[in-house]
């Protein structure tokens, strides 16, 4: 007893006490806590990018190569981000069914959790624009008179002003906007596909994002108020200049039959 209390008054007694009942906790903690969130998601997302290099393997490879890297088929997919595999993807524009001036929407033939697993593999490739959230993309609040401004000023050259479509060069065209879901305008916008140009953050801030989307919205809703029957540009430009050409160029030359044979008759008499 005296030996004991004798070591009790040692004076590094409390800092082994301390270090012992430190070792008895951590050890505890280890056996007993649950797996670490951010191991948990580090798991979870080296599973997604495993099986998104097998979907992209069978489906993507050929046209793109086997580590993204681009052929003379397909360009490279290094730093084209998630946002981008998600619209090209989930518009069926992506696999493309042949070589063409430009790739059209189709239906999709992969499910939400594939096309995430195929934007996971090629996210690992190489830093991009990240699939947005809906936060991001959705129009609650947006200013539809901004967003008005802000398409015309950016986007009717291509798209018209109410964002039916046009005809570009060499085949390709503008699609038409109605219709298309606000994720997918913003990741376009994001990322600009094929013809498009890209409008990152630090040329169109988010909240110019979702302005547009709003306007894009209000004039191609069922709700839109055109008074005048058909709203302008409702035709589209492909459309509408074939009417201008037919029944304009039609009705001059009614009118120059009309004046020579008029000339004529005054002639003879």
């Amino acid at each position: 007893m005296k030996k004991l209390s004798a070591r009790r008054r040692h004076p590094l007694a409390a800092v082994v006490v301390l270090l012992l009942a430190l070792a008895a906790t951590g050890g505890l903690y280890a056996a007993f806590a649950p797996a670490d969130k951010a191991q948990a998601e580090e798991t979870s997302q080296s599973l997604a990018i495993e099986e998104g290099k097998k979907l992209y393997s069978v489906g993507c490879a050929s046209c793109h190569g086997t580590g993204g890297q681009g052929t003379t088929d397909g360009p490279s997919l290094v730093g084209v981000g998630s946002a981008a595999v998600d619209f090209q993807v989930s518009t069926g524009r992506m696999p493309a069914q042949q070589p063409g001036a430009q790739v059209p929407k189709k239906p999709n033939i992969y499910s939400n959790a594939e096309i995430d697993q195929l934007a996971a593999y090629i996210a690992s490739l190489g830093a991009g624009p990240i699939e947005p959230t809906e936060k991001q993309y959705s129009p609650e609040g947006a200013d539809i008179a901004k967003g008005g401004e802000l398409f015309r000023s950016n986007c009717a050259q291509c798209h018209n002003f109410t964002g039916e479509g046009g005809a570009l060069t060499h085949g390709k065209y503008a699609p038409n906007l109605e219709g298309v879901s606000p994720k997918h305008l913003y990741e376009a916008m994001q990322t600009g596909p094929q013809n498009m140009p890209s409008f990152p953050d630090t040329t169109m801030p988010e909240k110019e994002k979702k302005d547009i989307i709003a306007y894009v919205q209000a004039v191609n809703s069922d709700e839109a108020d055109n008074p005048g029957g058909f709203k302008l540009g409702g035709l589209g430009p492909v459309s509408e200049g074939l009417f201008a050409w037919v029944f304009g160029l039609g009705a001059l030359i009614a009118v120059a039959v009309w004046v020579a044979a008029h000339t004529a008759k005054a002639k003879k008499s």
